[in-house]
């Protein structure tokens, strides 16, 4: 099996602008790629893991990857998918976030000896001549053309400033530069990224005559459409400061049953023969199989494996009711919170960051969905005695301990 069909059988591709050149030079390692990373925060999160695994799989095929790291067009913001305009970030922000990707890519991407690259736009697009981009790049693209881009759609609504509609220019003028200095010949992207990517095929072929492919990567949906790698918290992180590696665990450890397979086939490095193997044989206890080996995969490969193994070994003490708590996400208590030893049961919720506000932790409370040491709580005015430690359980699979300070 060539390495590029299986990528059709984990069911990555989505659009291609030249299904046969694409797989003869991704099959003989011929590919130079390169996808592009905006510094919005200062750590990569689940949003990003296809890509980064797309580019892991790539690379161990002998193919070259380019990590395009959008120091310029961070400074600009990307509207494709977006109802609202990106916050502006500053250059010294954006300055940041690009140490944090660096370090976070170095555990999925090989970059000694030349084996792949990581460069800076802004190296670039910051020094670019407004006349001279409008003379020789703007005359490369048709207003009418850009305007029916999907990737500008969901702006129309709010209004799309004359800030964003560059964006498209931008990135392929990033693709145009990346073929010229490094020979770069194929970018892949974000199936909401194909109008972007097609602008810089155009561009290469307008101005230089010559042949560069694009291939988009399918969207990570669940199965009710909507995007995954979002918790009541926020998004998942890959930085264990932000998204600890018992919760990372434990997001994909609770995925839907009928999300398990495809997460599986897209995002772990399991023989696509093992997985197809257990999708025809997945029922009752095979589920949960099958999502504690996604979930172990996954936590493995972002945060290794002993911490994986701590995470596996908390989860199955925790869903035995009871055991070892030592690996549990836990949060310590400032003794100046409590009262003669006492927390109230929203302080104590708000506190461990397992609801966002005192109501919503009102009405988890109300709906019974709230054990303290395995008893339910049902009064939002209910005071917990805090000796030693105390372990939340929110719904049925959200573990917590809390302690004091």
């Amino acid at each position: 099996m060539t390495v590029f069909e299986e990528l059709e059988r984990r069911g990555l591709l989505a659009q291609l602008t030249d299904k046969k050149e694409i797989e003869e030079l991704i099959n003989a390692g011929k590919a130079t790629f390169y996808i592009g990373f905006d510094p919005t925060a200062d750590s990569l999160h689940v949003g990003h893991f296809m890509a980064l695994c797309l580019m892991k799989r790539l690379q161990m095929a002998g193919n070259k990857p380019i990590v395009l790291l959008g120091g310029g067009t961070g400074m600009i913001g990307d509207p494709s998918g977006k109802t609202d305009m990106r916050k502006m970030l500053t250059p010294e922000t954006i300055a940041h976030n690009i140490e944090c990707f660096k370090k976070q890519m170095s555990r999925f991407i090989d970059f000694s000896d030349d084996k792949a690259i990581a460069v800076n736009n802004a190296d670039w697009l910051m020094n670019l001549n407004y006349v001279e981009l409008l003379r020789e790049v703007g005359a490369n693209f048709t207003v009418n053309r850009m305007l029916a881009a999907e990737c500008y759609k969901q702006r129309w609504e709010k209004g799309l400033t004359f800030l964003e509609f560059n964006y498209m220019i931008m990135q392929s003028y990033d693709f145009y530069r990346l073929y010229q200095d490094y020979g770069c010949n194929m970018q892949f992207g974000g199936d909401d990224q194909w109008s972007n990517m097609l602008g810089g095929t155009e561009l290469i072929r307008r101005k230089l005559g010559k042949d560069a492919y694009a291939m988009t990567i399918t969207l990570l949906l669940n199965s009710e459409g909507k995007k995954m790698g979002k918790t009541e918290k926020g998004a998942v992180w890959l930085d264990p400061e932000k998204t600890s590696p018992y919760e990372f665990f434990q997001y994909w450890r609770n995925v839907a049953d009928a999300d398990v397979i495809k997460c599986l086939k897209m995002l772990t490095f399991e023989p696509i023969e093992k997985i197809e193997e257990m999708e025809q044989n997945l029922e009752g206890a095979g589920f949960n199989q099958a999502k504690e080996l996604l979930a172990y995969s996954l936590t493995e490969l972002v945060h290794g494996k002993e911490e994986a193994d701590k995470a596996l070994e908390a989860a199955k003490a925790v869903f035995s009711g009871g055991g070892n708590s030592e690996n549990m996400p836990s949060t310590a208590i400032p003794a100046e919170k409590l009262t003669d030893g006492k927390i109230n049961i929203l302080n104590l919720l708000v506190e461990c960051k397992l609801v966002p506000t005192k109501s919503e932790g009102r009405r988890n409370v109300q709906q019974g969905g709230i054990s303290i040491n395995g008893e339910k709580i049902t009064d939002p005015n209910a005071e917990i005695v805090l000796d030693g430690e105390v372990i939340i359980k929110k719904g049925k699979k959200v573990f917590h301990k809390a302690t004091i300070a």
